[in-house]
């Protein structure tokens, strides 16, 4: 079995394979999206293959839908060089599920691909973007796809872009402003732009990204005057908050081993230049949850019967401080942490792990839960048990702690600084309480020294922050003892890291304390764990 067009159509042998095909007519759907595109889907990635394009093709398959999705990458255009167009823009989804089934589907709800540095797509773009018809421009971008701006100001491409206008864009968000501005010279036709990227209030940074280049180059004259109303009239373009969760990892050896035993034959993984892991499969979890605030100017696709939960900001809001913030990243963060430290390479591996386990159920139960607000539609003690006990321990699941390792200097502000926050503001809890939390901080700060618990070096994941946190922390060696004060301070008054500075908020010393005694010696990590958890 090979993975394109002509080769579905020998539907028995994929039957024979237990590989489910899509149901619908592909060629009639391609036509239809053709005429009257309704979806436009920025970040080809593997989220978006194994869950918003999965979600269509359950549409598609009940004769909901008719439509596909054009999906356009503008990051790594490699992934459509090598993963969409050799395949006929199809994926093979394999969902591991925590009882040991498999579920593997092929998902045709893709009817366009394009990489947005090429002039060509651009045009069509352009087209798509003018058609009455298009209702929904999502994205799977990562956080770091709506900056507009690094350390030392605006990046270069942007500040190019605002002096020149929307005619030829070079930035990510540039170009799709300038696609906003076709929209806006066809005679202001209503859209949705919905980020599901895992970021709190994703839709006002995306609104921020885009609303900055209708600023610029009206201010300039470069674009009509109305062009910054039609972008602030909710009426006409909306910036939706939504919360996503479904894990996908890199294509997994396991995984790609047991396509080919089945007879799968297109199974090559591929590292792009800008060390993006693709293959023409995905791996991924069963659970998922999209939570959308239902604000669609142009209507939108009938994902509600496809399990998407449609609500008010507000809730969107409580749903994604819940999972963000207690129920599910908090608990992925540790375990990163502790488990690059303690020699671990799965995440399901650490399931195994009593203090392991103890720590993050802590961390949730106990320290989180307190402050979090039931958003209604879904229960955050049902949600964190789903975690605790199907999702992370799922041996399935290819995951691994150094993955989530990644950014992590980015993610604590919200995975553990709102916490801090929530507590400091409640007029009943004490920050001082905390104990599991700011030893998570410590853990991390020792992290980034890349040597394990047994004294062996590690590879520390890549972080934005990392170059300067190691060099501030350059002179500390394990087994090293003294007063770190001098040296932590400068990390953890940092509010801009910890989304709070730490002293102030009565955490510092205690951070530092604990970071004392991790920096012990070989099996101190282990030691304060333990003890901590006493």
């Amino acid at each position: 079995m090979k993975l394109n067009a002509a080769e579905l159509r020998n539907t028995e042998v994929w039957a024979k394979a237990g590989i489910t095909l899509p149901q619908f007519d592909r060629d009639a759907m391609i036509a239809a999206t053709r005429k009257a595109p309704q979806w436009v889907h920025f970040g080809a990635g593997n989220i978006f293959r194994a869950f918003p394009a999965a979600l269509l093709q359950e549409l598609l398959d009940k004769g909901r839908e008719k439509t596909g999705i054009i999906v356009a990458e503008g990051y790594d255009g490699e992934i459509i060089d090598k993963s969409f167009a050799p395949y006929d823009n199809l994926s093979l989804v394999v969902t591991l599920k925590s009882d040991g089934s498999i579920g593997k589907t092929v998902i045709g709800s893709v009817a366009e691909a394009y990489r947005i540095d090429q002039e060509a797509a651009l045009d069509r773009l352009r087209e798509v973007f003018r058609a009455p018809s298009l209702q929904m421009v999502s994205f799977t971008i990562t956080e770091k796809g709506y900056s507009l701006s690094g350390r030392a100001g605006l990046l270069p491409d942007v500040e190019a872009d605002f002096a020149s206008g929307p005619a030829r864009p070079q930035s990510y968000i540039g170009r799709l402003a300038a696609l906003c501005y076709e929209r806006y010279k066809a005679a202001s036709l209503p859209l949705a732009l919905v980020s599901m990227d895992n970021c709190s209030h994703n839709g006002d940074k995306l609104f921020a990204a885009v609303d900055a280049f209708a600023v610029k180059w009206t201010e300039a004259g470069l674009a009509d005057k109305g062009f910054l109303d039609y972008i602030r009239n909710p009426g006409k373009v909306s910036f939706p908050w939504s919360m996503i969760d479904k894990i996908t990892p890199r294509p997994d050896e396991g995984v790609k081993a047991m396509l080919e035993s089945i007879g799968f034959t297109d199974t090559e993984g591929q590292v792009t230049g800008k060390n993006t892991y693709i293959a023409p499969f995905v791996n991924a979890e069963e659970a998922q949850y999209l939570v959308i605030e239902d604000a669609f100017p142009n209507g939108r696709p009938a994902l509600d019967q496809a399990g998407v939960l449609f609500t008010q900001r507000a809730t969107v809001d409580k749903v994604e401080k819940m999972k963000v913030c207690t129920c599910l990243n908090p608990l992925h963060t540790a375990l990163a942490v502790f488990g690059c430290l303690l020699g671990y390479a799965k995440i399901s591996e650490e399931m195994k792990d009593p203090d392991l386990v103890k720590l993050i159920e802590a961390i949730g139960y106990k320290e989180g839960l307190p402050v979090v607000v039931d958003p209604g539609i879904l229960s955050p003690k049902q949600f964190i048990d789903e975690v605790l006990r199907v999702r992370l321990p799922n041996p399935f699941m290819p995951d691994t702690p150094q993955r989530i390792a990644t950014d992590t200097s980015q993610k604590i502000p919200i995975r553990f600084g709102e916490t801090i926050k929530a507590y400091l503001a409640s007029g009943t809890l004490n920050v001082r309480d905390l104990k599991l939390i700011p030893l998570a901080l410590a853990a991390w700060v020792r992290y980034l020294l890349g040597v394990d618990d047994e004294g062996k070096p590690f590879i520390v994941s890549p972080d934005p922050m990392y170059e300067t946190l190691s060099a501030a922390l350059s002179g500390i060696t394990l087994g090293q003892a003294g007063d770190f004060h001098k040296t932590l301070e400068p990390i953890l008054s940092d509010s801009g890291i910890f989304a709070v500075n730490l002293y102030e908020a009565g955490l510092g010393q205690i951070v530092e304390a604990y970071f004392a005694e991790l920096i012990a010696g070989p099996g101190a990590v282990r030691k304060t764990l333990q003890k901590t958890l006493k």
